[in-house]
């Protein structure tokens, strides 16, 4: 696997210093240093902090695009792909979750990051609707996934739920 550029690392280390510490100790020295370049490489790639936190955004909106796609094309369904997601992504540490925490680090005092965060949810809720018989069942299976997700968050281990996808997915279609 290739080394990740310096720009990656530097996101990477914003994301850590984001979910570990939180937006209060982000600083440009802190996450130069996390990331191992000088500061004068990390304002190369990001000239402030308003900088890094755009670029993590941009990031956001790729991997949930990349993972609406996966949505898509699952065998399995969007519903199913959608729901078993919520649970797999954060107990495999995935880069959409990696990059979800962060963002959510941000969204309380950030209306920029609560926008683009808006913005992804609302394309998800799209998707949903386009495979749902109504908006309601769209809502439903976004708001199920949502607590699946943050169950998952906080380290409760649920494998029953995660091994009952499928029974979860046909009350919600049934109804």
């Amino acid at each position: 696997m290739p080394k990740p550029s310096a720009r990656e690392r530097i996101l990477d280390s914003y994301e850590v210093i984001l979910i570990e510490r939180g937006p209060q100790e982000i600083t440009l020295d802190a996450v130069a240093a996390h990331a191992g370049v000088s500061k004068g490489g990390l304002l190369y790639h990001f000239g402030s902090k308003d900088a890094l936190r755009d670029g993590l955004l941009e990031r956001l909106v790729r991997l949930n695009t990349e993972d609406l796609e996966l949505a898509r094309a699952a065998p399995e369904g969007v519903f199913r792909y959608y729901l078993r997601t919520a649970i797999t992504d954060v107990t495999r540490n995935l880069p959409l979750h990696r990059t979800t925490m962060a963002t959510i680090r941000l969204v309380l005092n950030d209306p920029t990051a609560a926008e683009v965060s808006q913005r992804c949810m609302n394309d998800t809720r799209e998707l949903l609707l386009e495979h749902a018989e109504d908006r309601l069942s769209a809502e439903l299976v976004m708001l199920v996934a949502e607590g699946l997700y943050m169950r998952a968050a906080l380290g409760e281990e649920d494998r029953g739920l995660l091994d009952r996808i499928d029974d979860i997915a046909v009350r919600l279609e049934d109804h």
